[in-house]
């Protein structure tokens, strides 16, 4: 008598199965929708997320080639850059004058990079849709929840509506990721109407800076849209001269400001504070004055106070010219490397790049954890939309008929 095969039970894979899902559903869910409540959301519960993806990968051994993977993006021109940056930042600890703030600074951001590393090694080659589904749902729960506590004013967890700010910023970069992955479904309608919620939420914000990211973001999602191939590279070399060429900006941009605002008005002000850094430290322009001054000068004199709070003038005044050269090249690789991607994700990529530079060209704080955190997340997640894209139609049913 022949029994049959029974299937043995895996423990180990039916743990990482559970914990691969809790994290996505950290990730995709529960974040956008935290963020709109506590402004420490973000920064604890990514790493916790990541954590359990990494554990989940190592439960069922899913993590493959990653020494290949990692000498592949230390290799590339991209990641080049971004070691030269790196490296750069911490040499400028020699000559910082906030060499304790300016460490721990630089201790984030190598954290930062190191979750996102292992958030990029930890998930799996084939995404399911289950998992992916749950990102435009927390993302379209929280526009709406957004909505309710802006016409309120906010919430009693939040009296001041400061998180409720940072949750609209949130939503304004993750709306691209889920967008993305809807189109590649066919769920255009959807898409739609999840850009819309978003669109109003941002609205209805007390500052203007997520409706100005979601705009920069949707004429980039258009322009790629139409032409796959130039639009990433109009893109890229529109960032990179624009943060390469940034100390001209003052000079170029202070007559015009100040004939449409007036002299006095604050961002003339800010762009005259700028131009006489330039020209009372031209040789500034070449080392720096060293990680952190840019922020932590303001309150010691060393920076008016009404100096630019972009991401433009911090990278000059902080890093100087190596520092801008490697960053325009790290974003101009960055960008250009997104043709390889699918035409369906490549606008969503493209849009997401663009509404995270307008805010930070806008200033936002790029020098807060909680930014460093929310790209890092923005970046996982279309690592695992692309993943996600093995198949895009279902398989066709075939009836066979019996003679």
């Amino acid at each position: 008598m022949v029994r049959p095969v029974s299937q043995t039970a895996n423990p180990s894979a039916d743990a990482a199965a559970m914990l691969r899902r809790l994290g996505f559903a950290i990730l995709f869910f529960a974040v956008p929708l935290a963020a709109l409540f506590t402004r420490r959301a973000l920064v604890v519960m990514a790493p916790l997320a990541v954590i359990l993806l990494v554990l989940a990968s190592v439960l069922d051994g899913s993590a493959k080639h990653a020494r290949e993977k990692m000498l592949a993006l230390a290799t590339s021109r991209g990641g080049i850059a971004g070691l030269v940056l790196l490296l750069w930042a911490g040499l400028s600890l020699v000559w910082t004058p906030f060499l304790p703030e300016a460490s721990e600074r630089l201790f984030n951001i190598a954290g930062m990079i190191l979750m996102g590393l292992g958030g990029y090694l930890a998930v799996p080659e084939r995404m399911r849709a289950a998992n992916l589904y749950l990102l435009p749902v927390g993302v379209g729960l929280a526009a709406v929840i957004g909505i309710l506590l802006a016409i309120q004013g906010g919430s009693r967890f939040d009296p001041e509506g400061l998180s409720l700010e940072r949750g609209m910023l949130m939503l304004a970069l993750l709306v691209w990721p889920a967008l993305a992955w809807l189109h590649s479904r066919g769920r255009n309608l959807e898409a739609v109407a999840l850009a819309l919620a978003v669109a109003v939420a941002a609205l209805l914000t007390r500052e203007g800076l997520p409706l100005y990211g979601l705009a920069a973001g949707a004429i980039v999602f258009v322009l790629t849209a139409a032409s796959p191939r130039l639009g990433p590279r109009l893109t890229g070399m529109a960032m990179a001269g624009l943060l390469l060429f940034a100390p001209l900006l003052p000079f170029l941009l202070k007559p015009v400001v100040a004939g449409l605002f007036g002299v006095k008005a604050p961002v003339t002000a800010s762009l005259e504070v700028w131009r006489q850094i330039v020209l009372n430290e031209p040789l500034r322009l070449l080392t720096g004055h060293g990680l952190e001054t840019a922020l932590r000068g303001r309150y010691f004199g060393l920076v008016p106070r009404n100096a630019p709070s972009t991401l433009l003038f911090e990278i000059w005044y902080e890093l100087g010219v190596v520092g801008a050269v490697a960053t325009s090249l790290l974003l101009y690789r960055a960008v250009v490397g997104i043709q390889s991607h699918r035409a369906t994700v490549a606008p969503g990529i493209m849009a997401a790049f663009a509404c995270a530079y307008a805010l930070g060209c806008l200033g936002i704080g790029t020098t807060q954890v909680w930014w460093f955190t929310a790209l890092v997340v923005l970046v996982l997640i279309f690592v695992a939309i692309e993943r996600g894209q093995f198949r895009t139609t279902r398989p066709k049913a075939i009836l066979r008929k019996k003679f």
